[in-house]
């Protein structure tokens, strides 16, 4: 299983916490995390699952290295693109906080079907509240065994 990690490249104290204790439960659920590459809510969720012993994928912009705690670094051209293949890399996405970027990954995943967990993000219809990190990797793990099964 793959799970997407959305969120600001500057994030909030609050966000940071919540990025890193989502990486670190997405190592313990054996998936892979799949984000931006770069900074902010990206680094910390990537750094959470390192540390976990967990696979992170970075979809960078450019040809820049990403951050440290990345394992795969797939580079792509800029663009809105890059939006796409974050989101269409996942089976679900979990998006923290965030601002306009963040809104463009959630409708992209939302326009293809990709579930999305929300933890302190955009409140719109499609984007299912969850009350801690954790809470939102349980849910994803979950109903993507059970869509599987179907």
């Amino acid at each position: 299983m793959q799970i997407a990690v959305i969120g600001p490249a500057q994030a909030t104290p609050a966000e940071t916490e919540a990025a890193y204790a989502a990486g670190r439960t997405i190592a313990g659920s054996r998936a892979v995390l799949v984000c931006g590459g770069l900074g902010g809510v990206m680094e910390v969720a990537c750094r959470g699952a390192h540390e976990a012993g967990g696979t992170t994928v970075g979809i960078l912009p450019g040809t820049e290295g990403g951050n440290p705690y990345l394992a795969i670094t797939i580079r792509t051209g800029p663009g809105h693109a890059r939006n796409v293949l974050i989101v269409q890399s996942a089976d679900a996405v979990i998006a923290i906080g965030g601002s306009h970027g963040t809104l463009s990954e959630i409708a992209i995943a939302l326009r293809t079907g990709r579930p999305v967990y929300g933890i302190n993000t955009w409140d719109i219809e499609g984007v299912i509240p969850c009350s801690s990190p954790e809470d939102a990797v349980m849910r994803a793990v979950h109903d993507a065994a059970k869509s599987r099964t179907m």
